[in-house]
């Protein structure tokens, strides 16, 4: 297995973007200062010092970190890899049902408690080391479960994503820029599944429909919303500038600067 830090400290002077945010695990995280922004399919979320909040996996959304009060964002992560999940409910039924909406935990003696006993650490490292970010995984689960039960519905469940709509679920994520095993996987469907399903519902490729799909909304948000093109590209799920000016331009005959300038 790949290694990963399990428990973490970041900090962000500058606005920071994370085009998108698709945890392969659970994760915790707890504002220290700043402010972080999740922007889903269908709904925002806004995040402040002394927030902690539970993020499940296998969920789109766009990340922002950003500065507030003249103070960088500061954020404590605990990831939650499968192995350590499944060896800790090996012995214990999860209690509630899978859910895929972020859990927001008011503060609790017992959460302050699990994040001033990591602040040593980080005063020596931004990440503990393996051997001591698994004790506090499993001291994290079990401070989590004993505050809110509903903890379960996103620590206690392994299954893949299963079958779902594919027209609905592409007409609400298709800003999101992932590869397409992504969103196969997203969707229960193997990559040539995912691919035959879309050719049938859609009647072309994923990569011509995506394209025009992600060209449209940005053409709104620059004609009509009256935004920059370089504050639109990554919103809109292009890698870069220069492609989408490019794509911008081979769809509607005209670059996007004509409008506003990037």
């Amino acid at each position: 297995m790949q290694e990963v830090a399990e428990v973490f400290i970041s900090c962000k002077k500058e606005v920071h973007y994370s085009r998108e945010l698709m945890l392969r695990w659970p994760a915790l995280v707890r504002v220290l200062s700043g402010e972080i922004r999740i922007a889903a399919a269908d709904r925002s979320y806004r995040f402040f010092a002394g927030d902690t909040v539970l993020f499940p996996r296998d969920q789109l959304g766009r990340m922002s970190k950003l500065p507030l009060n003249g103070e960088p964002c500061v954020a404590i992560s605990v990831i939650f890899r499968k192995d350590r999940l499944e060896q800790y409910y090996k012995g214990t039924k999860p209690t509630a049902e899978r859910n895929h909406e972020p859990l927001i935990f008011a503060d609790h003696p017992l959460l302050q408690s699990l994040f001033i006993s990591l602040q040593p650490y980080f005063d020596l490292a931004d990440a503990l080391p393996a051997d001591i970010a698994a004790f506090k995984v499993e001291e994290a689960i079990r401070i989590l479960r004993a505050i809110n039960p509903a903890t379960d519905g996103l620590l206690g469940h392994f299954e893949a994503p299963g079958k779902v709509d594919l027209v609905t679920f592409m007409e609400q994520n298709f800003r999101f820029n992932l590869p397409l095993e992504k969103f196969g996987y997203l969707t229960g469907r193997s990559l040539t599944t995912f691919k035959k399903d879309f050719k049938n519902a859609f009647n072309t490729s994923p990569g011509r429909w995506l394209t025009h799909k992600r060209l449209e909304l940005a053409h709104y948000q620059i004609v009509e919303q009256r935004r920059k093109p370089s504050a639109v590209y990554l919103d809109t799920g292009f890698e870069d500038l220069s492609h989408f000016s490019f794509a911008f331009k081979k769809q509607y005959g005209y670059p996007p600067s004509q409008f506003l300038g990037s």
